[in-house]
């Protein structure tokens, strides 16, 4: 498999962020696969162990954080540099009936064998009983 070409990784941010809003999990999930068929590595955040392979690093995401978080690249905050993306996401967090942004970087590093290895930089919120520290002690167990 080739990497993918630019004008496939636009689609793919482009339909990244829509199908997320808008709920669309197999959609969401193929479109990933039209640019990384292959192996899968994810340090979500960097310095937490290593996720690997789409059930883990896709679905179950997915299952975790989607009815809570809305995506939003940052205006001017989307890269391309040759086979990588970066962006600055704002996710607009529903928990305990507030909505609260929290940024991320990301970065996502498309290889000849279909792989691709996803970084990502955050404040990771407090583990805690309220909604959000709830998620975050079943994504993150210590």
């Amino acid at each position: 498999m080739a990497i993918p070409t630019q004008t496939e990784l636009r689609q793919w941010v482009e339909n990244y962020i829509a199908l997320w809003n808008a709920g669309d999990k197999e959609a969401w999930l193929e479109n990933w696969r039209k640019v990384a068929p292959g192996d899968v590595f994810m340090l979500d955040p960097v310095g937490t162990p290593e996720k690997r392979g789409g059930e883990q690093c896709w679905s179950d995401s997915w299952d975790l954080f989607n009815k809570a978080v809305r995506f939003k690249i940052a205006d001017g905050a989307l890269f391309f540099n040759g086979n990588e993306v970066a962006w600055l996401l704002e996710n607009h967090i529903t928990h305990d009936g507030e909505t609260t942004v929290g940024l991320s970087i990301e970065t996502y590093r498309f290889e000849e064998d279909g792989s691709v290895v996803i970084r990502t930089y955050y404040k990771v919120p407090a583990r805690g009983d309220d909604e959000l520290g709830q998620m975050f002690q079943e994504y993150l167990p210590e």
